[in-house]
């Protein structure tokens, strides 16, 4: 359910200025769950332990993002929007500076799990924002939250690469908890007053995901989609910054972020896939992306020759990723939100909860792939979690429509 204005029967309309502001908090909030992935080679050299012990930063980020959608998530029907966003960014940018002075492994592990669950303003503000414009605006403003959100995924690498080369791993958190505290103070000002759609008591709203996804086969369907693919991308991502920082290429931080900051073009494929579900059906990008996904882990297998070619196979993957990683998540939602048009916070916040679930496996598996077997390993795992949603989406197409997905 989405909030109404404070005002009964005031007609929902804010300025484009407000949108674009909430679309760089999205930016913001979920950049923190992503920096880490580009400074954890970083992380390992300045506290001494190895790859994959620093890379439970970037696990226990992804880990907490999904517990925090699950559990804070759906008291965005039942607390006014302002009082809620603006108290989880001023927790998450506390988490962040305790974070930048971890002395140790387990502090900063302990940090980074309560950075990922009180940086969930994304998924809050995407609701809140289709309940703060005429039903014809809908559409486009989803459409630039989510451009904040896809841009401050790969800003984040990119600049958590730069600074974190050139200051150490600990100024990254120092500076995105300045910006977090920063859009805290400015949201207390500018954000309109909402009242909450809901009564629910806290444990009725948590129940209400739990019961979706038993109910709704569709939206378990999604669910295992994206959490398979996006598994694959944080696999893929954690891998790569040991890739690359390794011997095979001897390069720093730097390189992690520039390389993300090619799939910039993410941001402009992205509503294609949309306008394409609307057209064809969600079935359709799914099985495109399923297959893209697949292809890019043969690109960036590439990777393994090192110098320049490895270095375009690795530029070419992750771009075929990114593309079909966020293709299918627009795909899935496209699904779900036509289950029940008043539960459509609860269905996210299962969904949600179901994908970065599966990106915090990922993530350690990806880790855990390189240290064992190498960026090949890497990519394979990639390629598994592809063939897997095919195999789903392939027993899906065979079943009646009323059937159990």
């Amino acid at each position: 359910m989405a909030m109404t204005l404070q005002k009964a029967g005031a007609r929902p309309d804010v300025g484009r200025g407000v949108v674009l502001l909430l679309a760089l908090t999205c930016g913001i909030a979920v950049g923190n769950v992503y920096f880490p992935q580009a400074i954890s080679p970083s992380i390992a050299s300045g506290l001494g332990v190895s790859p994959d012990t620093a890379a439970l930063a970037v696990t226990a980020t992804q880990f907490g993002y999904a517990a925090g959608i699950f559990l804070l998530v759906p008291l965005g029907d039942r607390v006014p929007h302002r009082r809620l966003v603006v108290a989880l960014l001023a927790l998450t940018g506390l988490g962040l500076l305790a974070a930048g002075a971890a002395p140790g492994t387990a502090p900063l592990v302990a940090a980074s799990a309560f950075v990922g669950a009180v940086t969930v303003i994304a998924p809050i503000l995407g609701p809140m924002a289709a309940g703060l414009v005429p039903a014809d605006r809908r559409g486009m403003t989803s459409g630039i939250l989510l451009g904040g959100s896809i841009g401050g995924m790969l800003l984040s690498r990119t600049l958590g690469g730069f600074v974190g080369e050139w200051l150490g791993w600990r100024a990254p958190y120092l500076a995105m908890a300045a910006l977090t505290l920063v859009s805290a103070l400015v949201l207390a000002r500018v954000l309109p007053e909402t009242r909450p759609a809901s009564r629910d008591r806290y444990p009725a709203l948590l129940a209400a995901s739990l019961r979706l996804l038993r109910t709704e086969p569709e939206l378990r369907r999604s669910c295992f989609y994206q959490a398979a693919v996006f598994g694959g991308f944080s696999a893929a991502w954690t891998g790569v910054a040991l890739l690359l920082t390794g011997p095979a290429y001897g390069l720093t931080t730097r390189a992690v972020g520039m390389l993300a900051l090619v799939n910039a073009a993410t941001m402009v494929c992205t509503p294609f896939a949309g306008r394409l579900a609307d057209r064809r059906g969600p079935d359709v990008v799914n099985r495109l992306s399923m297959l893209a996904v697949v292809a890019s882990a043969l690109v960036l297998a590439a990777g393994t020759l090192g110098g320049p070619i490895g270095f375009a196979g690795l530029v070419a993957g992750f771009l075929v990723l990114d593309v079909a990683m966020q293709s299918g998540m627009v795909a899935n939602q496209v699904r779900i939100y036509a289950l029940r048009d008043s539960e459509r916070s609860r269905l996210n916040t299962a969904y949600m909860t179901c994908a970065y679930l599966g990106g915090s496996v990922g993530s350690w598996l990806g880790a855990h792939a390189f240290e064992r077997f190498g960026w090949n390993g890497v990519c394979a795992l990639v390629a598994a979690l592809a063939v897997a949603t095919l195999a789903r989406a392939a027993r899906a197409e065979r079943r009646p429509v009323n059937g159990t997905a």
